[in-house]
C-alpha cells in the first residue's frame, strides 16, 4: 500500500496539479461533494494519503479506516490523517456536502496540530452530527469556499483559523476528547514514548517491510528502562501489559492487512514479525476464534 499523494488526487479528480502542489509547499482547497459525484472519476483507493482531510458528508456511506469500518446514516464530519489508511464507500443515491484538504506545511504556524485528538494516532475520527450541527459545520465550509476564491491578502491566516474552529467545534461534540492537560509524570511520559515507538512501525505499506520492535525487551532497550519498569509504567497508566499492547496492534494491523491487501497469509506473518506462517495462524485464532483465511472470506 503505496502513499496516495496530494498530486494524484487532484491529477484523478480534477486532471490538473496546482503549482504549490508540484513544489511541495503549504497548501489547502475546499470542495463541494457534489460536484465529484456529478462527474464521477477513479474512486480513491484504500491507502494513506500525504495529506490531511475534514469532510461533511451528507447522505448515508460508510468509512473503512484502520482496521475499522463504520457507518454514517445521515450526516457526519470526518477527520482524516497522513498516518492512518482510509477509504469511503458511498450507499444509495443522495449525496452531499464538502470537505477540505491541506498539507502539514499549511499548518505549520499551528506546531500541535497532530496533537489535537481528532488526528491522533489510534482515534476513530467520525462523529454523527445533528442537523443543527450539520448547519454550523456547513456554515464554516460556506466561509471557507467563499475565501478561497477572494482576493483577500491574508485569506490563508483566516482558512487556518476555519480549520481551527472546525476541530474545536468537534471536540466540542465530546468533551472527553478534550487535548489532555500536561502530565509530566514518569509513567506518562514512558508511555507515550512507547507509543509513539509502536504507532512508528505502521502502517504496513508494502509486503518487504517488517516490524523491527517486537517484542517487550526491544522496546524496553530503546527506551533505555529496564523492561520491568516499563511494563510497570504501561500497567500504571493503561491498565494492560506490554505484551497485551503489543499484540493489539499487531492484531489490528493484521485485520487491516487481511481486509484491504492481496498478500498472502505468508507475507502478512512476515510484515508483523513472525518467523513461520503457522506462529501467526496460531496468534490470529488466539485472538479472533478464526484463522487469518476465514476472516479475509
Amino acid at each position: 500500500m503505496n502513499i496516495y499523494s496530494l498530486a494524484e488526487f487532484y491529477k484523478n479528480k480534477l486532471d490538473y496539479v496546482p503549482d504549490n502542489v508540484r513544489k511541495n509547499i503549504g497548501h489547502f482547497n475546499v470542495f463541494n461533494i457534489e460536484d465529484f459525484i456529478q462527474n464521477p472519476s477513479k474512486p480513491i483507493p484504500y491507502r494513506r494519503k500525504d495529506y490531511y482531510k475534514i469532510s461533511l458528508n451528507l447522505g448515508n456511506c460508510q468509512y473503512h479506516y484502520a482496521d475499522k469500518s463504520i457507518e454514517i446514516k445521515n450526516a457526519g464530519i470526518v477527520f482524516a490523517n497522513p498516518m492512518i489508511p482510509y477509504k469511503i464507500e458511498r450507499i444509495g443515491q443522495h449525496h452531499a456536502g464538502y470537505f477540505c484538504v491541506f498539507t502539514e506545511a499549511f499548518m505549520s504556524q499551528i506546531p500541535n496540530i497532530k496533537e489535537y485528538p481528532v488526528f491522533k494516532l489510534g482515534a476513530f475520527p467520525i462523529y454523527e452530527l445533528t442537523e443543527t450541527q450539520v448547519a454550523d459545520f456547513k456554515a464554516i465550509f460556506e466561509q471557507m469556499t467563499l475565501q478561497i476564491g477572494s482576493e483577500y491578502a491574508y485569506k490563508y491566516d483566516l482558512l487556518r483559523t476555519l480549520v481551527l474552529q472546525m476541530i474545536h467545534k468537534t471536540m466540542m461534540l465530546n468533551p472527553n476528547n478534550a487535548l489532555p492537560q500536561a502530565n509530566h509524570s514518569a509513567n506518562q511520559r514512558i508511555t507515550s514514548l512507547f507509543a509513539e515507538l509502536l504507532e512508528r512501525q505502521f502502517p504496513i505499506e508494502y509486503a518487504q517491510q517488517r516490524m523491527r520492535l517486537r517484542i517487550p525487551a526491544d522496546f524496553a532497550a530503546h527506551l533505555s528502562v529496564h523492561i520491568n519498569h516499563l511494563n510497570r509504567a504501561l500497567k500504571t497508566v493503561t491498565g494492560k501489559t506490554t505484551s497485551m499492547l503489543i499484540a493489539e496492534r499487531i492484531l489490528q494491523e493484521a485485520c487491516s492487512l487481511l481486509r484491504h491487501t492481496d498478500w498472502n497469509i505468508s507475507e502478512i506473518g512476515y510484515c508483523l514479525g513472525f518467523e513461520e506462517p503457522s506462529h501467526f495462524i496460531a496468534f490470529f485464532k488466539r485472538s479472533m476464534d478464526v484463522t487469518p483465511k476465514v476472516y479475509r472470506h
